[in-house]
């Protein structure tokens, strides 16, 4: 049995800018402080979240005939702005 316990694999991720207003980034620092975590980390399972439990949406993306988005590669970014 080892004696360290090796890292969690970490996934591939993509970078995102958002802009969010001073309420919004505030209660996102707030809230990674109190996880003791990122704000990557919270957006990340927040969105997962909100879009596991949004039936409308889980028909919505259900009914698409597209195929599925394609993994980005690490590194790779765009930018989405919150209003």
């Amino acid at each position: 049995m080892p004696v360290l316990k090796a890292p969690p694999k970490q996934p591939k991720t993509t970078v995102v800018q958002l802009r969010l207003d001073d309420q919004a980034r505030m209660q996102l620092t707030k809230y990674a402080d109190f996880l003791e975590c990122s704000p990557s980390y919270v957006v990340t399972e927040a969105l997962k979240l909100v879009c596991n439990k949004d039936k409308e949406f889980q028909s919505w993306l259900s009914s698409q005939h597209t195929k599925p988005s394609e993994p980005t590669t690490k590194g790779e970014s765009f930018k989405l702005e919150l209003k």
